[in-house]
């Protein structure tokens, strides 16, 4: 039974959600502040985590911090609707989801497991080797990356996001299609996927507001160039190991 932490201050919000959740077979804990929802997640870590921006003691996005920086936990973040700089601050923090206020209990239910689910085959997925692409070196299996050997400072969404496009460089994807591939959504807003490759850019490109290795296919989506091969020095596949394809027309866009 997958437990949940659900932490608001908003008692009828949190007795609501607590109930369905059980309904759903999940294994709740509460809380209504920052400090007995750190507290609880020491004494019962979670499987996901439902988290108001909004709390008193410590905020929401300070709670999510500190969470993850003790152990990866998936996070579905609770937001003013009128507040759109709330939700896009705890997507660029690493939220896996963001629920708008006020919302549909079943459709938060649907959420958490959608988010289990994917946390869960993640899991379960073989890791592929380590992953070579211009500058980048990735090694999904220790969650590491690096631009010329100096270590990314990524968030969990931001590695998984890197890495599934790393491993398919020269491909261009829609952001619905990296929504459903990397969230596991099938459904949400795009929106979520702009802000995390612009986050990547200020932290892979040389010049983010012109980048060369993230760049935009306009009219479709994003794409990962490696940067072309300087003559006389040996070129990294994508994959440590693998072969280029013959005729391979990837270059820096």
């Amino acid at each position: 039974m997958a437990r949940v932490l659900v932490v608001d201050d908003d008692a009828l919000v949190a007795e609501v959600v607590d109930r369905y959740l059980r309904n759903a077979g999940f294994d709740v804990d509460r809380a209504a502040d920052g400090p007995a929802a750190l507290r609880a997640a020491e004494a019962r870590p979670p499987d996901l985590v439902v988290l108001d921006l909004m709390l008193p003691g410590i905020d929401g996005l300070e709670v999510f911090r500190r969470l993850t920086a003790r152990q990866p936990v998936p996070v579905i973040m609770l937001t003013a609707r009128a507040d759109e700089a709330d939700r896009i601050t705890g997507l660029e923090v690493g939220a896996d989801d963001y629920v708008t206020k006020p919302f549909s209990p079943r459709e938060l239910t649907l959420r958490v497991r959608s988010v289990l689910r994917r946390a869960a085959e993640s899991a379960a997925a073989p890791e592929p080797g380590v992953l070579r692409a211009g500058p980048l070196v990735i090694d999904p299996a220790a969650r590491t990356a690096t631009r010329h050997g100096v270590p990314l400072g990524l968030t969990v969404r931001e590695f998984d996001l890197l890495a599934f496009l790393l491993r398919r460089p020269g491909h261009a994807f829609t952001r619905v299609e990296l929504l459903e591939q990397v969230w596991g959504w099938s459904y949400g807003d795009p929106s979520t996927v702009t802000v995390h490759i612009r986050r990547l850019r200020e932290k892979i490109e040389d010049d983010p507001t012109a980048p060369r290795l993230l760049v935009t296919v306009w009219g479709v989506g994003y794409r990962y160039d490696a940067p072309p091969a300087v003559p006389g020095a040996e070129t990294s596949p994508a994959v440590a190991g693998a072969e280029a394809s013959p005729g391979d027309p990837r270059q820096a866009g």
